[in-house]
C-alpha cells in the first residue's frame, strides 16, 4: 500500500507543469459550466422532489400515483439514456432544445426522483402527534406544512439531500455526450490532441475535488447545525 502511494507521489513530479498552467483556464471554464448545470439542476430537482413527496405523503388523488410512476421511471433509467432521448430523440418529433437546456432537464428529471424519496423519508419520520398537535392549536394545512412538517422533515432528510446533490454534480460528467464542454470533455480533448494523459487526468480529478469537497463539508456543517437546533443543545 505504502509502495503504491510512494510511486504515485513520485509520479506527480513527472507532470508537465507548463502544460497544466497553459490549459488551466479551460478547466476553470468547464468548472463554471458544471456549477451552472448543477445549480439549476439541484434547484429544480428540489422543487420537483418536494412536490412529489407532498403529493405522495398526503395521497393526493391522481397526482400521487403519477408521482410514483415518475419516480420509478426516473430512477430506473440512466442519465445518459435520458440525455440521448432529449437531445437526439425529441428532434424527431419536432421538439428541439439546446445542449445546456437538455442537460438541465435531464439532471432535473433524474434528481427530482431522488430528492422526492429523501423528502418522503423525512416526512414519514414525523410523528402523528406532531400533526395532531398543530391542528389542535388551530394551524391551517399550509401553516402546518410550513412551520411543523417541513422544518422537521428537512432535518431528517438533510444527509440524503446532501448526498443527492453530490450525486448530481458527479453525474454532470456525462453531459459531454450532447456536446457540452464539461470537465470530462476537456480532459478527453486534451488527451486526444496532446497525449498528455497524466496531466489531463490530474487536472480532471483536481477539478472535481475542487467542486465536491467544499460541498461535502458544507452539507456536513448544515446537518450538524440542523441537529443542533433540533435538540436545542
Amino acid at each position: 500500500m505504502y509502495l503504491i502511494i510512494s510511486i504515485g507521489f513520485i509520479g506527480c513530479f513527472d507532470l508537465d507543469t507548463a502544460f497544466i498552467l497553459r490549459f488551466t483556464p479551460l478547466y476553470l471554464s468547464a468548472i463554471v459550466l458544471v456549477l451552472r448545470l448543477c445549480f439549476l439542476g439541484v434547484v429544480f430537482s428540489l422543487a420537483a422532489g418536494l412536490l412529489c413527496a407532498l403529493f405522495r405523503y398526503y395521497r393526493v388523488p391522481v397526482l400521487s400515483p403519477l408521482s410514483g410512476v415518475y419516480i420509478e421511471l426516473s430512477r430506473n433509467t440512466p442519465l445518459l439514456i435520458q440525455l440521448f432521448f432529449l437531445y437526439f430523440g425529441l428532434p424527431r418529433v419536432g421538439i428541439r432544445f439546446e445542449s445546456f437546456t437538455c442537460a438541465v432537464i435531464g439532471l432535473t428529471f433524474l434528481g427530482g426522483s431522488y430528492m422526492a424519496e429523501a423528502f418522503r423519508g423525512g416526512l414519514e419520520a414525523i410523528g402523528v402527534n406532531q400533526i395532531e398537535g398543530g391542528l389542535s392549536i388551530g394551524l391551517s394545512r399550509t401553516q402546518l406544512i410550513r412551520y411543523v412538517v417541513l422544518p422537521q422533515a428537512l432535518s431528517v432528510a438533510m444527509p440524503s439531500l446532501g448526498a443527492n446533490v453530490l450525486f448530481l454534480l458527479k453525474e454532470t460528467s456525462v453531459v459531454s455526450i450532447i456536446a457540452l464542454a464539461d470537465l470530462t470533455s476537456v480532459a478527453k480533448d486534451l488527451i486526444g490532441m496532446y497525449y498528455k494523459t497524466n496531466e489531463a487526468l490530474t487536472m480532471l480529478v483536481a477539478g472535481y475535488l475542487l467542486l465536491l469537497l467544499p460541498l461535502s463539508f458544507l452539507f456536513r456543517f448544515a446537518e450538524k447545525r440542523l441537529r443542533y437546533g433540533e435538540h436545542g443543545v
